[in-house]
């Protein structure tokens, strides 16, 4: 008859050894595997500069997802085309009256809503190489929509 032995001291602090170890490779992969600082689930990000912002709007789900957060910020830009179609990849920068870049990022989808400070902006939006600049004024708890459209010659 074999009798069931506890395993010896070594063999537990092996086994809780590679445990451990493993333990640390999941977490060092979560970490290289999550987004980035600053995300959460909702795709709300925080730039640097202390901006909030969001952007996508690919698909009707993403539409709406971006419609009802909409009461959480002062600005949306939304980009296209000169025939109606929706663009993803513009380079934004938001500047404030002093110069400072408040927001620098690319859109993921058609558009980009920020959260600023009241105040006086300057937008800029390229695409394919056409610059666009638009002035704005954002005010606490109004969303100011912004569309931009490229097309043919457009600067």
């Amino acid at each position: 008859m074999v009798s069931a032995q506890r395993p010896s001291r070594t063999l537990r602090r092996t086994v809780s050894g590679h445990a451990l170890v493993t333990a640390i490779a999941v977490l060092a992969a979560s970490a290289v595997l999550a987004p980035s600082a600053g995300a959460n689930s909702d795709g709300i990000v925080r730039a640097p500069s202390g901006v909030v912002y969001v952007t996508g709007g690919v698909g009707s789900e993403e539409v709406d997802r971006l419609k009802s957060m909409e009461g959480g910020f002062n600005l949306k830009l939304v980009f296209s085309n000169t025939s109606g179609a929706y663009l993803s990849d513009v380079k934004v920068t938001i500047v404030d009256a002093s110069g400072r870049v408040l927001l620098d990022t690319t859109s993921e989808g058609p558009i980009v809503m920020a959260k600023l400070p009241s105040g006086g902006y300057r937008v800029d939006a390229s695409f394919d190489g056409h610059l666009q600049s638009r002035k704005i004024t954002a005010v606490a708890r109004k969303l100011v929509t912004v569309d931009l459209r490229w097309g043919p010659g457009t600067r």
